[in-house]
């Protein structure tokens, strides 16, 4: 398979990406056209809720958009539930740190969705020092006939009412509110780059550069912490913390990331600090191919469980990597995202673009894999066809049922028409969060401040 690589069978073989031939068309395309994009406007994370009925973004301003799923219409059964807005809320404003004059971004660093218990939702949202949990509820109906107050809201003299009045329920124009419900601050030195509920819906961590703090959803004055890694003297730190997430389905178990390309898994039963790890994942280095580079493009940016929590997805700068949790030396499946760039770190390491932090995630199987590129390309692997595509977030292939046509980058010799140079990718345009409907072939891919749905060819 072109751009793929690596060993080792998919146990269970999972289903593929819905469309064995891997074509999407495009869905909707939500954002402004203008060309000079404000940096609040920049979208930093994209997650869909566990039905997918909602999806959420968050941006560098601080804000949480929400849409919502409408319904398929009958009269038009070829048309599907597009996405709409439903929700819009402020959940950071800037701050100032003034023991270490520092100034603290808005910016949503991540959004993690509760599990739905009643009629409604709840979400984590943080930026680099505070934890959020908003509760997202309908309102549809008011009370009228109060006692104590007028109708305009006025109270009412009390030795003046003579007699008592039953408040009655009246149908009003739908509002959806968003109240923050909790407030967890105070407990990370350093930025917080992850947040992960937990499969107890009870705990949720979070992960700065150099610890691992466990929370209660129901206490905000304080966590455990769980992992520490920073050493008695900072001189001596050789590397942090990128990701961390809980498994799927064991509450007790969580893996965390490095910036040296490892993966520790952690077992809470085995101590309150879960300083030594359980398991410890990590490929050797082909001393042929090392660089001035390979420790940075080495560097793990995320790590996701598999929904059946027996693989997990690691990304690097180059690659997407699938992990079976039961063989710690090397991974089962090498994916090469965008292998032309190796050519190009070194104008990539003077522009900063080999410190992007790319996202992956799986589909609903576990059978396909998606992450992002430049050029505002995105990447999806199928893992039992092992066939890949390269598709491009664009206006001008936005119409609607649109198939999207797989993109090509040339490396050097002729170039064919409907390749593209790599001298000539726009490394300004990234797809750095990309999120998939955790039951159905829809995605969400933020590009800048536009934010692209596509849809898979067969539904």
């Amino acid at each position: 398979m072109a751009g793929a690589g690596g060993g080792g069978g998919v146990g269970g073989g999972p289903a593929p990406m819905g469309g064995s031939d891997l074509q999407w068309c495009f869905s909707q395309v939500k954002g402004a056209i203008d060309e000079d994009v404000a940096e609040a406007d920049i979208i930093s994370t994209v997650e869909f809720n566990y039905s997918g009925d909602l999806l959420a973004t968050g941006d560098k301003g601080g804000r949480v958009v929400i849409f919502q799923k409408e319904q398929e219409n009958k009269s038009r059964p070829h048309s599907r539930g597009e996405y709409n807005v439903y929700s819009t809320f402020q959940s950071h404003e800037p701050e100032f740190d003034y023991l270490k004059s520092l100034e603290i971004e808005e910016k949503i660093n991540k959004i993690r969705w509760l599990p739905q218990q009643n009629a409604a939702h709840f979400l984590l949202s943080t930026n680099d020092k505070t934890i959020k949990l908003w509760k997202i509820s309908e309102r549809d109906k008011r009370a009228e006939g109060y006692n104590l107050k007028d109708e305009d809201g006025r109270l009412r003299d009390p030795f003046r009412i003579t007699a008592l009045r039953v408040p009655i329920l009246k149908p009003m124009d739908l509002m959806v509110e968003a109240s923050p419900r909790r407030i967890f601050a105070n407990a990370h030195t350093y930025h917080i780059n992850s947040i992960s509920v937990n499969s107890d819906h009870e705990t949720y961590l979070s992960a700065d550069d150099l610890r691992v703090n466990l929370w209660h959803l129901e206490i905000t004055d304080r966590s455990f912490n769980i992992v520490d890694i920073k050493p008695v003297n900072m001189e001596e730190l050789t590397e942090v913390i990128t990701a961390a997430e809980f498994h799927p389905h064991q509450c007790n178990v969580f893996v965390y990331s490095s910036s040296k390309g490892t993966i520790r898994l952690c077992d809470m039963r085995s101590s309150a600090l879960c300083d030594r790890h359980s398991k410890f994942f990590e490929e050797p280095e082909d001393p042929s191919s090392r660089s001035f580079f390979s420790e940075i493009i080495s560097s793990i940016s995320d790590v996701k469980f598999s929904h059946s929590g027996r693989y997990m997805m690691t990304r690097d700068y180059l690659s997407v990597k699938v992990w079976d949790l039961n063989m710690e030396t090397r991974p089962v499946e090498t994916y090469q995202v965008h292998e032309y760039l190796r050519s190009k770190l070194c104008s990539l390491y003077e522009n900063d673009c080999i410190f992007d932090k790319f996202e992956c995630c799986w589909n609903g199987s576990d059978g396909a894999l998606m992450t992002g590129s430049y050029n505002n390309f995105f990447r999806m692997f199928d893992r039992s066809t092992r066939r890949d595509v390269t598709l491009e977030a664009s206006r001008e292939s936005s119409k609607p049922r649109a198939i999207l046509k797989p993109r090509k980058v040339c490396t050097g010799g002729k170039r064919r028409k409907d390749e593209i140079s790599v001298d000539s990718l726009d490394f300004n345009k990234k797809i750095l969060h990309t999120a998939w409907h955790p039951l159905q072939n829809i995605i969400a891919v933020a590009a800048t401040n536009n934010l692209y749905i596509f849809q898979d060819k067969v539904n």
